[in-house]
């Protein structure tokens, strides 16, 4: 019996194995990896896949566990904080970039039908790509990462009426108005069963699930969710991406979240590599070779024009030319929904079946292609523009917030990023009575903080004026909490250039970036990977019942060490398990006070507990207050609770002393 599928996905891991070992020795991404694996083992170029449709639905499910994962991480509240993004953002990037292409197509010979269907085309991004990269560069919670994420959930819903669209525009009668309302409905029916299962009925599922405590049932349940919320959104015409998305964002909002996350990984990592091994099988290598000039040119032209519109929508956000920039590349490739879109063009006509098709199917591969070389450069280039002499407001976006007064504060603190450890350090100086000045690259939340009084202004703090700006010369400490790790770094040199003798404290995500930050000039780097761990460690020993002392030494010492000593512990500590191990026989019973007891009325120093019986008692609860190692004065009190320590046996005898008598 033969499997042609067993035999492609063989052929498919081995040979991506073989180049994905190629491409890390000479520094390429792994997405570009995969992407070369199809265009070898293609049915263009070595025909080595024979099932190819049967990797193609692979391919799908792919796309639908890394949306699932995004919506994970991301959550019902991040993606209210980002609608401005998605509605305004995406509606002026996708309706600029069509209105682009359309007028370049018309430019070149071709209908206005088709020139509008080509320029749907090229309006949409790869989601796919994008998010992969974004999380893999742990950018996705950055300005751009959050301002293109937003771009892209527009994208996937614009692919909808673009769909409704195509056979109107080939000349197919159909009642497009009524199409619409219908998804109308049906689209607010998923989103009120999304809010209805997000806050009711899958935290109640998972808990009754987990309570089971097998992994196996825990598993399943997550696929089912995500597979059913994506399976319903495709049944009323919007796309699996989506519905897989919006499963995500269900399950954030539980608390099984994280386990849920690592439980799918595996296989999010493993059907995604076939995603960009079917894009790859798509390239015509003959028909690329024969026109190499043409197709050279014309994917160069796409990824410009796409950095140009998607860049000046997020411009239009009031972000400024870095963050647009960013943003710019992150969406200047053709999308995965742009073929889906060309097999519908084909079916009606719009979309030529001979070179037309192949050079948008070439110049959409070669741009997927590019992107993880183009988003690696994108933070030099966005360095690059900033030196060239534009005008000012370009450069701070063009439409940024209103500016407030020149800071006139003296020994204050700087807090770079108005996220949840920017919040954190503003509200601790508040505590703490420390003057403050907030930079916020976002003007939506440097409008609302400041309605609310806060000391907060608009500006990118890549900037020198905008350090002047805020005081820099009179401040004592800078504290850099924003997510993007190469703004980070522009910005810690930039602050110790500026001011030698500030505090310069950076967050960074991960233990490799600190190196770099310490030779830019950081004073402290807060890794918030280990950071997250010492915290972890310290609970843990804490319940091993480690002195306080000690513990607070280690933590010194792991931090003093730049965390590289983390796994070492001094073997002079003193550890106890469990405080059995350490005392033989002794155990802690708690006692509540009969109304009739001996001993009320009476102190510790009347009884003399701990002489006569030999156990000790070690606190006392009443009320709502805990008295820890009470007083002998103290007196005993109907109800009160005791904390007692002693052995078995005595425990026996000193029994009658707090119940009641009768």
């Amino acid at each position: 019996m033969d499997f042609p599928l067993l035999r492609d996905i063989f052929v498919i891991f081995g040979l991506s194995i073989i180049i994905l070992f190629i491409c890390l020795k000479i520094k390429l991404p792994a997405i570009a990896g995969f992407l070369i694996t199809g265009i070898l083992a293609g049915p263009h170029c070595l025909g080595l896949i024979k099932a190819a449709h049967q990797v193609e639905i692979m391919s799908e499910i792919g796309v639908v566990l890394l949306l699932f994962t995004i919506g994970i991480e991301f959550s019902i509240k991040d993606l209210l904080q980002i609608r401005r993004s998605v509605l305004l953002g995406g509606s002026i990037q996708v309706v600029l970039t069509t209105l682009v292409f359309f007028i370049i197509a018309l430019k070149t010979g071709q209908a206005v039908r088709q020139s509008l269907f080509i320029g749907f085309l090229m309006s949409l991004s790869s989601t796919a790509i994008v998010l992969k990269l974004l999380q893999e560069r742990a950018e996705i919670d950055s300005p751009h990462g959050r301002t293109s994420v937003g771009i892209l959930i527009f994208q996937d819903i614009a692919i909808v009426p673009m769909i409704l669209l195509t056979p109107l525009l080939a000349g197919v009668e159909g009642n497009l108005t009524e199409s619409i309302l219908v998804l109308a409905v049906k689209a607010a029916g998923i989103l009120l069963l999304v809010i209805i299962s997000a806050k009711w009925l899958v935290p109640q599922i998972l808990y009754q699930v987990t309570r089971t405590r097998n992994h196996e049932l825990f598993l399943l349940s997550i696929i089912i969710i995500c597979l059913a919320v994506a399976w319903l959104t495709y049944s009323i015409g919007l796309s699996l991406a989506l519905g897989a998305f919006l499963a995500g964002l269900i399950v954030s909002e539980s608390e099984y979240s994280h386990q849920a996350l690592g439980s799918i990984l595996p296989f999010r990592d493993v059907f995604i590599s076939f995603f960009f091994v079917s894009i790859g099988m798509l390239l015509n290598v003959n028909f690329l070779f024969q026109n190499i000039g043409v197709i050279i040119l014309l994917t160069l032209g796409v990824i410009i024009v796409k950095m140009i519109t998607a860049g000046f929508a997020a411009s239009l956000l009031g972000y400024p030319l870095r963050t647009a920039i960013l943003v710019g590349c992150a969406l200047s490739q053709a999308g995965e929904f742009s073929f889906v879109l060309s097999k519908v063009g084909l079916e009606y006509g719009l979309l030529a079946t001979g070179k037309t098709n192949q050079f948008f199917l070439a110049v959409s591969v070669l741009t997927m292609l590019a992107t993880p070389f183009v988003i690696s450069l994108s933070h030099k280039a966005a360095d690059i523009a900033l030196k060239l002499p534009l005008p000012g407001k370009l450069k701070s976006g063009l439409r940024p917030a209103r500016a407030v007064d020149e800071i006139s504060l003296l020994d204050h603190l700087i807090v770079i990023g108005y996220g949840i450890n920017g919040r954190n350090v503003t509200r601790a100086a508040q505590t703490a009575g420390i003057p403050y000045v907030i930079v916020e690259i976002n003007p939506v939340t440097v409008r609302d903080e400041r309605a609310k009084g806060e000391s907060i202004f608009y500006g990118d703090a890549t900037h020198e004026a905008v350090f002047k700006h805020a005081g820099i010369d009179n401040a004592r400490v800078i504290v850099i909490t924003i997510a993007d790790a190469a703004a980070t770094r522009k910005i810690t040199s930039l602050a110790r250039r500026l001011s030698p003798k500030i505090h310069l404290i950076a967050r960074t995500r991960f233990l490799r970036e600190m190196e770099a930050l310490y030779e830019l000039g950081a004073d402290e780097v807060i890794p918030e990977e280990f950071e997250t761990s010492v915290e972890i460690f310290t609970r843990v020993l804490t319940k091993y019942l480690i002195p306080k002392d000690e513990i607070e030494h280690f933590v010194h010492e792991v931090r003093a060490d730049g965390y590289h000593m983390f796994r070492s512990l001094s073997k002079d500590a003193t550890t106890c398990a469990d405080i059995r191990h350490c005392l033989q026989d002794i155990e802690i019973n708690a006692f509540r006070l009969g109304e009739r007891s001996p001993i009320i009325g009476k102190t510790l120093a009347d009884t003399e507990i701990r002489k006569k019986y030999g156990v000790t008692v070690l606190a006392i609860r009443r009320d709502d207050n805990t008295i820890s190692n009470p007083g002998i004065d103290m007196e005993f009190s109907p109800g009160d609770i005791l904390f007692v320590l002693g052995k078995p046996d005595q425990f026996t005898e000193v029994t009658d002393l707090f119940y009641n008598h009768t």
